[in-house]
């Protein structure tokens, strides 16, 4: 295993970029009319944001409605100018906050920030052998099971905030959810300040993937007739925080299940296996198409998309870093359930609650099957399947079934 290493400089420059990324999320954002304009079935999710805005869209030309709709969205000349003002207010208070934040961040960590000695240990030289060995051994069971305890503390905070803000999501109501999760993000980013246990710094860097996973995608507005390429306008960036968390916690490639052992069975086995995920998926939400038909072409750059930005980068967040995270802090069974718990959550817009325990256990699966295997390229090509068996091939196939 790698050496890893903490230095406050590494530690201080890793905030400092994930600050500049919140300043610039926060600007995409925060706008009163991205928020309120904001669909929650578009942005909830990854993975089906845009073909939900598809379908929306092709409804409202079926049914003649879409003269209608823009006119709605008109606004008096008054109400613009008000509306840019309070844009322009917005604009300035989230640079005023994120500036304060990282003054006060530079600041505190100026100074030398020392481990406090440990008085108790001192104490003991004066007691006599036997006495030191048994007060020794109690104190060390006590201060094991109270860091146990906060330990789990500090990993509950994150969780229920990120849990609060995919409800909000749920719920349809985005512009809370999205405070909520800028708010998140600062607050793990700075968390350092106050909090000096290594380990806690490792998972809250781990946490603070999932709010810039859903600021990024709730920032990224569709380019394409065809949201295929949507995706990696999303994934791309995405892979830039991944990257930094993964060089600075320094685990090894084994840790992070990046090995070719059995990659050949491996591959061959992910197909099948995507296909019973995907169909089970696709009788839960019935997606819509992202390719319009099963050409190789159109087939190939699905499959590409889906492997290569998709399942890679959300196994890479989920179980090589979030999972091993925890499980090395808290346990397999924890970390486990802590994981696969946040994976479906993460689904939530698609508004059913169906859909969030589905991916949450199909979240369980994947990670119990990355526990076992450590293999990430078995479990990224499964995830890339299982996407390309719904948002590819089934909806074309059994779109032409009776019943479906």
């Amino acid at each position: 295993m790698q050496k890893i290493i903490n230095s406050p400089k590494k530690q201080k420059e890793l905030n400092f970029l994930i600050i500049v990324s919140v300043l610039i999320l926060a600007l995409l954002v925060i706008s009163p009319e991205a928020t309120a304009n904001s669909n929650p079935e578009f942005s909830g999710s990854p993975e089906m944001g845009s073909v939900s805005e598809q379908a929306h869209t092709k409804n409202q030309e079926e049914t003649g409605d879409s003269e209608d709709i823009l006119t709605s969205y008109e606004k008096p000349e008054t109400l613009q100018k008000i509306s840019q003002y309070i844009n322009m207010i917005y604009t300035a208070g989230g640079i005023g906050a994120v500036a304060l934040f990282l003054l006060a961040y530079l600041r505190t960590t100026s100074g030398d920030s020392g481990l406090a000695k440990n008085p108790v240990g001192n104490s003991l030289r004066y007691l006599n052998p036997l006495k030191i060995l048994k007060t020794e051994g109690s104190e060390k069971t006590d201060q094991e099971k109270l860091e146990a305890r906060k330990l789990r503390f500090l990993t509950a905070v994150p969780v229920l905030s990120i849990t609060l803000a995919e409800l909000l999501i749920f719920s349809g109501r985005m512009g809370a959810a999205v405070w909520i999760h800028i708010c998140t993000l600062i607050a793990l980013s700075l968390s350092n300040i106050v909090l000096k246990d290594p380990e806690i710094h490792k998972i809250y860097q781990a946490f603070m993937l999932l709010p810039i996973l859903r600021l990024i995608n709730l920032s990224m507005p569709i380019f394409y007739d065809t949201t295929l390429y949507t995706f990696i306008f999303i994934y791309g960036p995405l892979a830039i925080p991944v990257v930094v968390i993964v060089l600075h916690q320094r685990d090894s490639l084994e840790q992070m299940g990046i090995t070719l052992k059995h990659v050949v069975p491996y591959m061959f086995l992910s197909v099948p296996l995507g296909f019973v995920i995907g169909l089970g998926e696709y009788l839960t939400i019935k997606t819509g198409y992202l390719i319009p038909d099963l050409t190789f072409t159109n087939m190939f750059k699905l499959i590409i998309v889906m492997v290569f930005f998709v399942g890679l980068i959300e196994e890479l967040i989920f179980r090589s870093i979030l999972q091993t995270r925890l499980k090395n802090a808290l346990g397999m069974w924890e970390a486990l359930l802590i994981t696969s718990f946040m994976f479906g959550l993460m689904h939530s817009g698609y508004g059913t609650i169906q859909e969030i325990l589905y991916t949450g256990f199909v979240g369980f699966i994947m990670g119990l099957a990355f526990y076992k295997t450590k293999s990430l390229p078995f479990i990224a090509v499964l995830h890339g399947f299982v996407n390309v068996f719904l948002f590819g091939i089934l909806p074309h196939q059994l779109s032409l079934w009776p019943g479906f």
